[in-house]
């Protein structure tokens, strides 16, 4: 249990890091930076299953709205007017 703690309290600031890369060979460069676009391609294609399971989950919540009737075409419009803002009859001094 110690240990785990340990290890988090061992990572090392991003400026020590870049400092470890500059006196680390050419290789070990290469290889961290292969390391780091492989990990960030994968996170891309989780993010972009993600997006497509929204979209999926949108789609059926849009065509459950068309099916009970809602207009949505006209309650976006509604929500493009400005709105007004209401005015308060007295002074904001007056009102602290």
């Amino acid at each position: 249990m110690a240990d785990k703690k340990n290890n988090k309290n061992n990572k090392k600031p991003a400026n020590e890091i870049k400092d470890d890369l500059k006196s680390a060979s050419k290789e070990e460069q290469a290889g961290f930076h292969k390391g780091a676009l492989s990990t960030l391609a994968k996170e891309r294609q989780e993010l972009a299953r993600i997006l497509q399971i929204v979209e999926q989950l949108m789609q059926l919540h849009l065509s459950a709205l068309k099916e009970l009737g809602v207009d949505l075409e006209k309650e976006a419009q509604e929500a493009m007017q400005p709105q007004q803002i209401k005015k308060p009859g007295k002074p904001i001094e007056d009102m602290l």
